[in-house]
């Protein structure tokens, strides 16, 4: 039996147990995914002994993805675009890499929103952690030619600019209501609007008519962010599919098979959610 599990500090928030166990019993698979707190100092130690614990790879979630990077043996294109992982598995004896976030990020996109990318015309990142640099990479690979990143603190954003030779544009965080004049896509990558934070102060007035509003808040499933883009009349994309896409990759690499994202999976995360 294949078991694998999500590690993180603190964990108990995390739905990927509910996705995973989900996905097995559809597919009558006999495997096992689990929560498991691992404190900070206790990373190496963990990831050193997975398969003696008996898993055969894991989820990543914070605060563990850079320090995970840089302890893997092998480490694919995505993750180390992004200096960081989420999803580690083991084969010949190494432990390998990957960020899914990527990945869990661009296919929700396109699938949410098709057509989100006019050619010629800017989009607007909101954030500089983890998740804006998967973000900042999947836009890039789709051939974003001018994106524009807004952060609080500026030298954050500046770090993250550098990794790109162009197309990534610096722009003052108290500038980011009109700087989304002629965007096609606006996205929140920070956790402002996740229920017990602050809400994200953005007008979205500059904003085209036309464009796509994406938040990676799930909780709510609906921020005050994507609320106001949808009374605008743009199209929106939350941040649910994210989590449900990103877990696809790391699914089929543990347990052989490769699951779809489908309506009953999203009701029984959006039930628990609710709760």
């Amino acid at each position: 039996m294949t078991r694998a599990c999500v590690i993180g500090w603190p964990i108990k928030h995390s739905r990927s147990p509910m996705i995973h166990g989900f996905w097995l019993r559809q597919h009558g698979i006999e495997g096992d995914y689990v929560k498991c707190a691992v404190e900070p100092d206790a990373l190496a130690d963990f990831l050193g002994n997975l398969e003696r614990n008996g898993f055969g790879g894991c989820n990543v979630t914070v605060p563990h993805k850079e320090a995970a990077f840089k302890l893997a043996d092998v480490v694919d294109e995505a993750a180390s675009a992004v200096q960081a992982a989420n999803t580690l598995w083991l084969a010949d004896g190494k432990l390998h890499a990957s960020n899914t976030d990527v990945y869990g990020f661009m296919t929700h996109l396109e699938q949410s929103a098709h057509a989100w990318h006019e050619p010629g015309r800017p989009v607007a990142l909101l954030g500089a952690g983890g998740a804006a640099r998967a973000i900042l990479y999947g836009l890039h690979q789709a051939g974003v030619k001018e994106i524009r990143l807004f952060n609080r603190t500026k030298s954050r954003a500046e770090e993250l600019k550098a990794f790109y030779e162009s197309g990534v544009s610096v722009v003052n965080w108290n500038e980011r209501h009109e700087g989304l004049k002629d965007c096609t896509l606006v996205v929140n990558s920070t956790t402002l609007g996740m229920d017990g934070s602050s809400a994200l102060d953005l007008s979205l007035d500059a904003l085209p008519a036309d464009g796509v509003v994406a938040d990676i808040v799930y909780a709510p499933l609906e921020t005050d962010l994507l609320a106001a883009a949808r009374q605008k009349g743009c199209r929106t994309v939350d941040g649910l599919g994210m989590l449900l896409h990103q877990a696809v990759p790391g699914f089929e690499r543990w347990f052989g098979v490769q699951p779809q994202v489908t309506n009953e999976l999203r009701d029984l995360i959006v039930a628990d959610l609710e709760e």
